[in-house]
């Protein structure tokens, strides 16, 4: 077998082991939430987003990646194409060991930072600190702190809006039922936006923000009614059951959207260094854009799908359960908080994570019962690792790198 071949087939395991990584670390960026509010069980979480994950993979997944991830390192460390695949799967291996390394102290962190990270330490090993683009570096830095307090913002913003509307007013679940058509239609217009704007079928697209807009505003209008038409015939039989109820199935319709497009988004992260293997093997060069075959997708799907059923259970634990006590409508608030903040942020160019965000909106719900309504304690750790994750994966892959380019 050739050396080519070897590593093919090394990519192919270790790509599966980083989509099996995301699976287990991100789960509770899209779950969490619901799960922590007792909108539907752990077993529930795991099998919709299994399936989203898949689907949003598979079908709205980018079916082309740039040979260097992110371009956080300059395009002349692609002189030696072999020198560049041992290095994707060098950064690969290195950003699933950290990533799994964190899953199983229970704390969310960014797979994208991690790659981010890996391909600076697999930069800095192949060519020195010159190949690192500094100025793209910033802007990760940078959006450790926007994103969460963009979303810490939103998330408490939003909350308090639903309080002043609905929970401090007389009969909340009237309230909650007059005013779903506002809360279901600003989620819906979020989620249509963010489809146009944050995935990659949105930018296969390339629809005009104007008519994104417009597209996006009938879509609300039209769901946000016939959700309040449903809501009418089912909810309002149990009055009991306060507004908590009614906001129950907006939370669980704005998680499935954040699944759908975690798979659609986070894919590449497992599949793109992947794909510049298959390419280099089959093809016998490299690109700046590397095509990526729809099973390739498809596998990297699968494997997030076996990491959420495997080990999601982990991270969503500490999100829904550790950082603060949630509610349906905080819930709702923390899901719409961390997609406007994607949402916002992939429209200015600036590269957040969705992890950050959920973390920001969970934080931003919980100051709304005071600081002593955090635990602050979880908050730190989570906060630690996030600052560690672009370093602890850079060193790992000046390791790995190493030890590869002895063998291969």
């Amino acid at each position: 077998m050739s050396t080519e071949s070897i590593i093919l087939v090394l990519g192919y395991a270790v790509g599966l082991y980083m989509a099996w990584n995301i699976g287990a670390n991100d789960l509770a960026n899209s779950m969490a939430s619901a799960v922590g509010a007792k909108a539907i069980t752990v077993r529930q979480a795991m099998l919709i987003a299994a399936v989203l994950n898949v689907v949003g993979a598979t079908f709205i997944g980018s079916h082309v990646t740039d040979t260097i991830r992110h371009g956080i390192v300059a395009p002349a460390v692609l002189a030696d194409p072999r020198d560049t695949i041992v290095g994707a799967l060098s950064a690969l291996l290195s950003a699933a060991l950290w990533v799994s390394f964190a899953t199983w102290r229970s704390l969310p962190v960014s797979t994208t930072h991690s790659i981010v990270g890996a391909m600076i330490g697999f930069g800095v090993t192949s060519s020195g600190f010159a190949a690192i683009q500094w100025k793209v570096m910033s802007g990760v830095v940078l959006s450790w702190v926007i994103s969460p307090l963009f979303s810490l913002a939103i998330g408490l913003a939003m909350f308090k809006l639903i309080v002043w509307l609905v929970m401090a007013r007389s009969k909340p679940h009237e309230r909650a039922l007059q005013y779903s058509p506002l809360f279901i239609g600003l989620a819906v217009f979020i989620v249509v936006m963010s489809f146009l704007y944050k995935t990659p079928l949105g930018q296969r697209l390339q629809v005009a923000t104007p008519a994104a807009m417009i597209l996006s505003l009938l879509a609300a209008a039209l769901v946000g009614y016939a959700g309040k038409w449903v809501l009418d015939r089912t909810v309002r039989r149990h009055p009991e059951q306060g507004a908590e109820a009614v906001f129950r199935f907006i939370q669980v319709g704005t998680a499935c959207y954040v699944a759908l497009a975690q798979g659609a988004n986070d894919v590449a992260n497992a599949i793109g260094p992947l794909a510049v293997i298959y390419f280099f093997v089959t093809y016998g060069e490299i690109g700046s854009k590397v095509p990526v075959p729809i099973f390739l997708l498809l596998f990297g799907g699968v494997g997030i799908a076996a990491g959420i059923i495997m080990a999601g259970r982990r991270v969503m634990e500490t999100l829904g359960e550790r950082v603060t006590t949630l509610t349906n409508t905080r819930g709702f608030s923390v899901e719409f908080a961390a997609a406007t903040t994607v949402l916002v942020a992939s429209k200015l160019g600036l590269p957040v994570s969705t992890t950050h965000s959920a973390v920001g909106g969970i934080i931003g719900v919980g100051l709304a019962g005071g600081i002593d309504a955090v635990n602050l304690g979880v908050v730190f750790k989570i906060i630690l690792y996030w600052v560690l994750t672009v370093p602890a994966a850079a060193l790992t892959c000046v390791a790995v790198y190493t030890i590869l380019r002895l063998f291969l």
